[in-house]
């Protein structure tokens, strides 16, 4: 039997905060992290002094609340990237940028919805409200869509209706989470291989994103490149669009996608 390591309780109890606040996925104020870390104000309140100093959480001067730091933002995407199907389409997406010259991201399905791991920025760089930690919004960014058309309808439904992306670039609280328009627009995403954004919500800016698709066929990235309306080429049949479904396609097949094993 392996002897388990000693370990340093004080860190452990103090944990509590961090995997409650994990947990949460929102700014809390100390009363609320404290109860759901199963201990009082007072004993949470040094510990999360001690987690502010290293960024592993931050403290609205505003509203007093707690939520995820700088540092532990760094470890979870990190930790993203250690995945097998970011580390392969990581280089992908640097040649594709250079190719297109044009910015390209890469995204996936994070706790908050569609979540940037990676940026790849040409020469002279787009100016865009996006970096590597960025969420986007489902329904108004082209990243969002392109998940929002090939995850499970149940997914996306429940990602929609309790508001999982509210933090997300380009976010409408007003916008319908159902209706014909919506189908409609997720159709033409199906359709096409690609969603598409035309200087929205980002104005100034087009996008094309394309799945990523695992041995599964789930879809595991999304990988988006965008850059200024008057140099980005926004057609459907465009030698951008053709570049991104190719790039998109090629990583999928290493992933599995499409392939078949013989029943034995």
């Amino acid at each position: 039997m392996k002897k388990e390591s000693r370990g340093i309780q004080s860190i452990e109890v103090g944990g509590e905060l961090l995997r409650a606040l994990a947990k949460t996925g929102e700014p809390m104020m100390l009363r609320d992290l404290a109860r759901e870390a199963g201990m009082t104000p007072a004993k949470a309140h040094p510990y999360l002094a001690s987690f502010s100093r290293i960024g592993l959480i931050e403290q609205d001067e505003t509203t007093g609340r707690y939520e995820i730091g700088a540092l532990a933002l760094e470890l979870g995407l990190i930790s993203l990237r250690r995945l097998s199907g970011v580390r392969i389409a990581q280089p992908k997406i640097a040649a594709l940028a250079s190719q297109i010259g044009h910015a390209v991201s890469l995204a996936v399905w994070g706790t908050h919805g569609p979540t940037v791991v990676q940026l790849e920025e040409p020469g002279q760089p787009v100016h865009i409200v996006m970096r590597a930690g960025s969420v986007m919004a489902l329904l108004e960014t082209a990243t969002g869509r392109a998940f929002a058309a090939f995850l499970p309808e149940k997914t996306i439904n429940a990602a929609l209706e309790s508001g999982l992306d509210r933090q997300g670039v380009g976010y409408n609280p007003k916008r319908p989470v159902k209706g014909a328009k919506i189908a409609e627009m997720l159709t033409e995403v199906r359709k096409h291989g690609l969603a598409r954004a035309l200087g929205d919500p980002l104005p100034g800016v087009n996008a094309f994103s394309a799945p990523v698709f695992d041995h599964a066929g789930h879809v595991a990235l999304v990988i988006t490149a965008m850059g200024p309306e008057g140099t980005f080429d926004a057609r459907w049949d465009s030698p951008i669009a053709h570049a991104l479904r190719d790039c998109a396609g090629g990583i999928s097949k290493r992933l599995g996608y499409g392939m078949t094993v013989a029943a034995e």
